[in-house]
């Protein structure tokens, strides 16, 4: 599982991420609307807060991978429950 930045603001957490003909594609995504963090977004490595807002999962995301601005793999068990 990964969380991913991508240009103008989004910030997505997914369950796998390939890179397929100049796309990111993702599966299992959900936005994160409101970090809910008091230590930035690496707080979220071990699991959303209770403060964090997580928008409705999407099946499946494809994005330019020009828009990547970075990626950090998450712990899959904390975030399982959420995905």
């Amino acid at each position: 599982m990964k969380i991913v930045v991508l240009t103008n603001g989004f910030v997505l957490v997914c369950r796998t991420y390939t890179i397929v003909d100049g796309h990111l594609h993702m599966t299992s995504v959900r936005c994160i609307r409101a970090w809910g963090t008091a230590q930035g977004l690496g707080q979220l490595v071990n699991g959303p807060t209770s403060d964090t807002r997580l928008d409705t999962m999407i099946p499946v995301v494809a994005a330019p991978l020009h828009s990547l601005v970075f990626n950090f793999d998450i712990v899959e068990s904390a975030w399982a429950s959420h995905i």
